[in-house]
């Protein structure tokens, strides 16, 4: 069985061909670390090119119950995909959000070298650097602990948030399907030697 895992390694680590991780996110107010009723809903898709050291903010929302009063990215939660966290992206608000509004969409890519993408204690917490700041958020996302949210005049706190979970790429779902399909062959033969 140890030969099947570092095979899956091997294949896995061998697989990484792009430099960027994509995550997603839908966002609700049920997904809010105090549950909402908010009739609130949006999307967002945050990209992280770890070669560029950029972060692409891609985000839409629709019917808020208030007007946008911030947005941000929140990190790291204790546990995956579930609690509160601090916030460690720009503060108040991602740089040019839409506020005042109950809808609308949002694109930016932030340069990770700069400490001003961090909220000023996220960069002190971690080093006080650009670099480790950049670490850190990159360990939360990889880890499911990083959440977008929205907050607005209704729900100060936030009115919808979902946490960002990666994407797969086609290439590398296939690569850890035949991973996967090489780990049980092995375990089969591997299985029936030990029988016969």
């Amino acid at each position: 069985m140890k030969a099947s895992l570092v095979f899956l390694v091997v294949l896995l680590l061998g697989g990484v061909a792009d430099a960027a991780i994509v995550y997603t996110a839908p966002l609700d107010g049920v997904s809010e670390d105090s549950p909402n009723e908010s009739p609130g809903t949006g999307s967002a898709t945050v990209t992280y090119d770890f070669a560029a050291h950029t972060l692409r903010v891609d985000v839409n929302f629709a019917d808020l119950m208030g007007t946008t009063t911030a947005s941000h990215i929140h990190a790291p939660t204790p546990a995956p995909l579930t609690g509160p966290a601090g916030v460690a992206t720009q503060t108040p608000s991602f740089s040019g959000f839409p506020l005042g509004v109950t809808s609308g969409s949002y694109d930016h890519t932030f340069d990770l070298t700069d400490p001003a993408s961090f909220n000023a204690p996220y960069l002190t917490d971690n080093g006080g650097t650009a670099a480790g700041a950049e670490a850190a958020l990159a360990t939360a996302l990889a880890e499911g602990k990083a959440y977008l949210n929205i907050h607005t005049t209704s729900f100060s706190a936030g009115e919808i948030r979902g946490f960002l979970v990666a994407v797969p790429e086609p290439a590398s779902v296939t690569m850890v399907g035949a991973a996967l399909v090489g780990c049980l062959a092995l375990r089969r033969r591997h299985c029936t030697r030990e029988r016969g």
